[in-house]
């Protein structure tokens, strides 16, 4: 709590109409006066924060992504030096994956100047299905949200619980013929994955144990974009 007793109730009225609420669920939720309640729900919907549904639930209003919109995008913001800096470490093509349902996107790259490289330009859709950057992706989804899956993936169970065990995770040919990878997970302030990321090159320069060279860098990556 920050202490600002007004702002702080609003902010737990706000989180609390995610999924819906009326104001008998607000009360349940937030503990507040029952009052209270509806004074700041009317008051967040005055200001388009709030709206009602066709049941007369509160629900999350179109100003929140408005304000969401104009923000500039923190994670990108950081990741841009970093990959860099992961770049000129490790020699190899540096990548930021986000997902969305089934497939995976390139939102960030720090490409190799010259010579060899695993060239994924930003905007690139790729499957969820093989790549180390989806091995991280799925590694801490529910059950239920991988098994649908799994049938269709080039990698296993068993391989997605060895990377929750070391935190991060390595392909070989598995996207790609001739390309290797190593992926570590992006973390919210809550601990969980948003984004994975990567670096990704020719084998006869990474080896077949990518992991071993790389993993260090890539994880330590991954810590400093966590959290933000």
């Amino acid at each position: 709590m920050s202490g600002v007793g007004v702002l702080d109730k609003a902010v737990v009225i706000l989180a609390a109409c995610v999924d819906g609420a009326s104001l008998a669920e607000l009360v349940e939720r937030t503990k507040l006066p029952r009052a209270t309640a509806h004074r700041l729900a009317q008051a967040l919907e005055i200001h388009r924060m709030l709206v009602r549904d066709t049941q007369g639930r509160w629900r999350p209003g179109p100003r929140l992504g408005e304000l969401a919109n104009a923000a500039p995008d923190v994670l990108l913001t950081a990741a841009e030096p970093l990959l860099s800096a992961l770049r000129d470490a490790t020699g190899e093509s540096a990548q930021l994956y986000l997902r969305r349902a089934d497939e995976r996107i390139c939102v960030a790259a720090a490409e190799r100047a010259s010579g060899l490289r695993d060239t994924v330009p930003v905007g690139s859709v790729l499957p969820m299905v093989a790549g180390s950057a989806a091995q991280i992706l799925l590694a801490w989804e529910p059950p239920e949200a991988v098994m649908p899956l799994l049938p269709r993936c080039k990698f296993t169970g068993r391989t997605l619980a060895e990377v929750r065990r070391r935190g991060w995770a390595q392909s070989v040919a598995e996207r790609e013929p001739g390309v290797a990878s190593v992926s570590a997970p992006i973390r919210d302030r809550t601990g969980r994955v948003i984004a994975s990321i990567s670096i990704s090159g020719p084998i006869e320069r990474l080896g077949r144990r990518p992991g071993e060279r790389h993993a260090m860098a890539v994880v330590r990556a991954g810590q400093r974009l966590s959290g933000l």
